[in-house]
């Protein structure tokens, strides 16, 4: 385990304007895995498999609909979870071991209002320090509810709560993530964000995920829903970050 944690920490993938990136601003937009001309397909990939998930891995909330766990849906987004420069980014933020917590889609619903400002882990927490990750499966648009981040928050020690009254609300200084479909979004979990409003007519999907230090408790238990088929086609580095 060890030899592949090092395997992965000394690769290249990751740039260092967006290794600097995401350290000093808390989050990045890089090129994602998904090859342009390859999205139409994944995009409707995406959509069989929420329209086949059973209702148990399905959650409605007031703004986005969740589908879990996108390990055992087929391996059609196999190369996300692996991906070197997210790797990369989680041996740099978190500093030593890591696996997945959670990979989901969540389709934004058309005309919702924006996401309250959150973290997504105290830094209390076992599971601290959290990547997370967002692939755009539709492009990321101000006007569709891009994910907003408000640069440098990471290195606060205060949550939002804890000076805005109404967390829905624009904050200072606070940048949307924007890029087209086939774009991934990879940030420190501690960066204050959440979805912008999405006025338009049309849905936002998206495929998400984190990653957490080995020690912590992960969001799905892939070991338990590990279907045999998945199995026996995960390479050593998804063995790795699946804790297997």
């Amino acid at each position: 385990m060890d030899d592949l944690y090092d395997a992965i920490a000394s690769g290249a993938e990751l740039s260092s304007v967006a290794a600097r990136e995401l350290h000093e601003r808390g989050f990045v937009v890089l090129p994602g895995p998904v090859a342009s001309a390859e999205m139409e397909r994944a995009t409707n990939v995406y959509d069989a498999m929420l329209a086949s998930a059973s209702v148990h891995d399905v959650h409605a909330g007031s703004t986005t609909t969740r589908v879990n766990d996108f390990v055992n849906r087929g391996n059609e987004f196999d190369a996300l979870y692996v991906f070197p420069p997210l790797l990369q980014a989680c041996c740099r933020t978190i500093g030593g071991g890591f696996k997945l917590s959670s990979l989901h889609a969540r389709t934004l619903r058309p005309h919702t209002a924006a996401q309250e400002l959150h973290v997504d882990v105290d830094r209390a927490s076992a599971d601290w320090p959290l990547v997370g990750f967002i692939l755009m499966i539709d492009e990321f648009r101000p006007d569709n509810g891009a994910t907003r981040f408000v640069p440098g928050t990471h290195h606060w020690s205060h949550k939002p709560e804890a000076v805005m009254t109404d967390r829905r609300a624009d904050y200072d200084g606070q940048l949307l993530a924007t890029g087209p479909a086939g774009s991934l979004i990879v940030f420190n979990g501690s960066t204050w964000h959440g979805h912008a409003a999405n006025t338009s007519d049309g849905p936002r999907r998206s495929l998400q995920g984190a990653f957490i230090p080995r020690t912590g408790r992960a969001a799905t238990d892939f070991s338990g829903r590990m279907r045999s088929e998945t199995r026996e086609r995960l390479g050593a580095v998804a063995r790795y970050v699946l804790s297997l």
